[in-house]
């Protein structure tokens, strides 16, 4: 599959997994407006180079806004002007062929839940003490698939839910029409979707657009330095 066929997919699969507008077709990719109070909007560039992330990071000034980068982060890094800033954690685009298969059951005590709502397909998996221990979902549009979050909590991992969760969405695209399915991974995630059968497509890059610090008035002092919080 073409990386601008994977890319296309993608964004407006995500759109209808995260009930944003319709993507908006722009000279450099896509915007879509997402709309919360950390991710207002996001610019997708799928053929990214130095003079169009740096025309655009000039151009965006709004706290919140996100660019989604098809290139490595270490060569973004270099592109973007100050003000905004690569986060830690880089994206790898992924893709692989869908077909229903029998999906395994939950280990003992987990239930698993699933249902259909605006057109995505979820996946959720209960502890036996009633918490949430793993979801997913998937946004089937045409012959392609997205899924979208995916993800297993503290306290459940290693007991094989990622794995009843992903081929559950895989059986659902398939049986919707799909034939292909397409993700952006963490690194951590990476390794679940390549032990399935996954393949790498490319490193996608998230930048964002950093609060304006307020300017602090001459000869006051300076605040002391926070201490460093335990958890985020």
């Amino acid at each position: 599959m073409q990386n601008a066929d994977i890319t296309d997919a993608w964004v407006r699969g995500w759109a209808v997994s995260r009930g944003t507008p319709a993507p908006v077709t722009e000279p450099w990719g896509y915007r879509i407006d997402v709309g919360l109070p950390g991710h207002v909007f996001r610019h997708v560039l799928p053929h990214p180079d130095e003079t169009s992330v740096r025309t655009l990071c000039a151009a965006v000034t709004r706290p919140g806004a996100w660019l989604k980068v098809l290139a490595a982060p270490e060569e973004v890094a270099d592109w973007i002007t100050p003000g905004w800033r690569v986060p830690d954690d880089p994206g790898f685009m992924m893709f692989t062929a869908l077909r229903a298969t029998a999906a395994p059951a939950p280990p003992e005590g987990y239930a698993m839940e699933t249902g259909t709502r605006d057109g995505v397909f979820r996946v959720r998996i209960v502890a036996p003490d009633g918490s949430l221990a793993a979801r997913g979902q998937i946004a089937p549009t045409g012959r392609t698939a997205v899924f979208d979050q995916i993800e297993t909590y503290a306290g459940h991992r290693r007991r094989g839910l990622g794995s009843v969760v992903m081929r559950t969405l895989t059986t659902a695209g398939a049986e919707a029409g799909a034939d292909t399915g397409v993700l952006s991974a963490t690194t951590q995630g990476r390794a679940l979707y390549s032990s399935l059968g996954w393949e790498y497509q490319g490193p996608l890059t998230g930048v964002v657009r950093d609060p304006v610090p307020a300017a602090r008035p001459a000869g006051s002092p300076a605040k002391p330095p926070a201490a460093a919080a335990a958890s985020r």
